[in-house]
This record gives C-alpha cells, sequence and structure tokens, in this order.
C-alpha cells in the first residue's frame, strides 16, 4: 500500500458518511464501490465475507466497515482515521444545519428531496444484492443457493427473526459446507488419482 493510504481511507470514508442517506444499508454499497472499485483493497468475495460478519455484529455497520478497513490497510491508527473520517463530516454538518432542522421539517422541497432518493437506494441495494447472489449460486449451486435465498426471505420477513441470527446461522452453515465440499473435492481427486495408476 503506497504512503498516501491514511489519505486514501480518508477521503473514501468521507465521501460515503457525506453522501450515504438512509442508514447503514444505503452506505454499504458506496463502501463496496470504494473498497472494491476504487481502490481495489478487497475483491467482492473479501467484501462480502466482511459484510456478513460485520452484520452479525453490534453495532451501526457504516462505523463498523469503515474502522475494518481503515485497519486492514493500515493498523489501529488507519482504523481511527477511517472511523472518524466517515463520521466527524456529517456530524459537523448536523451541528452546523442544527438551526434550519424545523426548515427542514416543514419544507415541501426537502420532502421531494428525501422521496426522490429512496429509489436510487433502493436501486444500490439491489444491484449489491443481486452479485452478492450470482456469487452465492456459483459458489453454491443453483437449486441449493435459490433455497437458500428463501429460506432466508421466509426467516426474515415471514417469521421475522432478527437478522444477526439469520447471518450467524448462514455463516455456520457456509463454514459446514465449505468443508464439506472440500472433503468431498479431495476424495474425488484421491479416487481419480487411484484409478489413473
Amino acid at each position: 500500500m503506497s504512503g498516501n493510504a491514511f489519505w486514501q481511507i480518508g477521503a473514501a470514508m468521507c465521501r460515503t458518511g457525506i453522501l450515504g442517506y438512509g442508514g447503514g444499508p444505503s452506505i454499504v454499497p458506496l463502501i463496496r464501490y470504494e473498497a472494491v472499485t476504487r481502490y481495489r483493497w478487497m475483491t467482492d468475495e473479501e467484501f462480502g465475507e466482511v459484510l456478513a460478519i460485520a452484520n452479525a455484529l453490534p453495532g451501526p455497520i457504516a462505523t463498523k466497515l469503515a474502522a475494518y478497513l481503515g485497519y486492514r490497510l493500515k493498523g489501529s491508527l488507519g482504523a481511527l482515521v477511517g472511523l472518524l473520517a466517515h463520521i466527524v463530516p456529517t456530524s459537523a454538518a448536523m451541528v452546523a444545519l442544527y438551526a434550519f432542522i424545523s426548515f427542514f421539517n416543514e419544507s415541501p422541497v426537502i420532502r421531494g428531496m428525501i422521496a426522490a432518493v429512496v429509489p436510487v437506494i433502493a436501486v444500490m441495494l439491489g444491484v449489491m444484492a443481486s452479485e452478492f447472489g450470482e456469487k452465492a449460486v456459483k459458489g453454491l449451486g443453483l437449486p441449493l443457493g435459490v433455497g437458500l435465498f428463501a429460506v432466508a426471505l421466509a426467516l426474515l420477513a415471514l417469521v421475522d427473526v432478527h437478522p444477526a441470527f439469520v447471518i450467524a446461522a448462514f455463516l455456520a452453515y457456509g463454514a459446514v459446507h465449505h468443508r464439506a465440499a472440500a472433503r468431498w473435492k479431495a476424495r474425488r481427486q484421491a479416487r481419480k488419482e487411484g484409478a489413473e495408476r
């Protein structure tokens, strides 16, 4: 990593903090863009794993991702830079604009802006979910990938299980599935080598 890593993590997390609207889930695609596409700090697969673990931990998702990316790049000081760059600019803006809150609450212009940005956030989340879905299908196969998607949807939307429990259960399943797949592949390779002899 080049010497300007602190500048990169600071600029990236500042952009995500300022441009993100609607809470953590809407900021995740912005953080993914910075980490995977713009700076190439990690692959999509690595980001998916980090996101899954971060979702299972308590606290706001965006700040956990900002701190993790900073830590990954430059250790503890990088984590502090990433965290502060993500939260300080928006906190300062909130304090500076506090006097105008009553105006913002009543303004039809602001209400229109909020209503207009919601579809954009929905599309960003949909695109990210679609890309993660493709990777799940590639790793698990179409029937199992679609089946697990349906189970997750049912648990979250119909049964109303807390997302942390669903994520923890799927992480555990993924670990078991990966081990089983690795054993099956090793046995198949051993049989193939035995047959060639």
